[in-house]
């Protein structure tokens, strides 16, 4: 559910983009809550991970047009408790009121019958006018502007750099990123990562500028599963993230390591961004996605067993 804050910025502050600022630059919301100046910078944070086999499952790019402002995870059984719009691949049935059992009987977009679902919040060209201007999840919660399609969706899941991996339980339930990010002063959950495809591992927290190449966000998940539980109160602490160089931490066990990546292409000079809480302000450091594993429970075991092969 969306806190109830009260705030006193535009939001269409958060939209916009900096004129005249290179492609090689990036800019965020000018929100007052940091200062400016902090919000155009280098695209200059550079992964340094070691290689991890991966296995990569194709789910299409939402031609579908599965959208709605549900939240399945976070908000189940609540009607537009997301109170921003959700784009989704994979399971074809996901929304409010999805349980394990309408989700294990549904369709899907995945190959392999994987009927899980990954979404996450819409991308807006915000200098227009969107087809949910008057309804729920869109202008009713600030959230206005054309709703921008995938260019590419990748949904890949790695193995451990230090040891082999334990398949995921069937309707895990996950969340990354922080949807409150701005509201909680960018605080410990923030794992928003924008980039651009010609400069590949270089990732920031704000909106980039990238000129005629494909505009990304990223999505990592954590691995390290508490053996036990399918969810958790915070939807976190059942599933956290590894130590420095790839350890679970201890009574931890490491699972695949899903990483959702979706491209763009943005017209040149158009402003954008993504759907948030009215009192996020569309900022990009609140971008998030969620993750129910649908998956067979064969497929899980052979994605597993390819994973750790590819270790030895």
């Amino acid at each position: 559910m969306a806190p109830n804050k009260p705030t006193t910025i535009a939001v269409a502050a958060v939209a916009a983009i900096v004129i005249g600022v290179s492609a090689t630059l990036l800019c965020g919301a000018s929100s007052g809550k940091r200062p400016a100046e902090q919000y155009v910078s280098e695209l200059g944070q550079v992964l340094n991970e070691p290689e991890r086999p991966g296995v990569v499952i194709q789910c299409g790019t939402n031609e579908e047009r599965h959208l709605n402002a549900d939240n399945p995870v976070v908000s189940p059984g609540v009607p537009f408790g997301a109170h921003h719009t959700h784009e989704y691949v994979g399971n074809e049935s996901a929304d409010a009121t999805s349980t394990n059992a309408s989700l294990a009987a549904a369709p899907t977009t995945c190959e392999k019958d994987d009927r899980s679902t990954y979404y996450w919040p819409v991308l807006r060209l915000t200098d227009g006018t969107g087809h949910d201007v008057h309804a729920d999840g869109g202008g009713l919660h600030g959230n206005t502007g054309e709703v921008l399609k995938p260019k590419s969706v990748e949904i890949r899941y790695e193995g451990s750099p230090v040891s082999d991996v334990l398949p995921m339980p069937r309707f895990l339930r996950m969340i990354t990123g922080d949807p409150s990010a701005f509201t909680n002063n960018y605080g410990p959950n923030v794992r928003a990562r924008w980039g651009c495809a010609d400069r590949p591992g270089r990732y920031t927290t704000r909106y980039p500028l990238c000129g005629s190449a494909t505009t990304l966000r990223s999505f990592d998940f954590g691995s390290c599963w508490d053996g036990n539980n399918t969810d958790s109160a915070s939807h976190r602490t059942h599933v956290v993230f590894p130590l420095a160089g790839g350890v679970c931490p201890p009574k931890t066990f490491p699972i695949p390591r899903l990483r959702v990546t979706v491209g763009y292409d943005v017209p040149a000079g158009r402003p954008f961004a993504i759907d948030s809480f009215r009192e996020e302000l569309r900022d990009p450091a609140t971008d998030h996605a969620m993750f129910i594993n649908v998956m067979p429970e064969a497929q899980m075991s052979d994605l597993v067993g390819r994973l750790n092969r590819s270790r030895h």
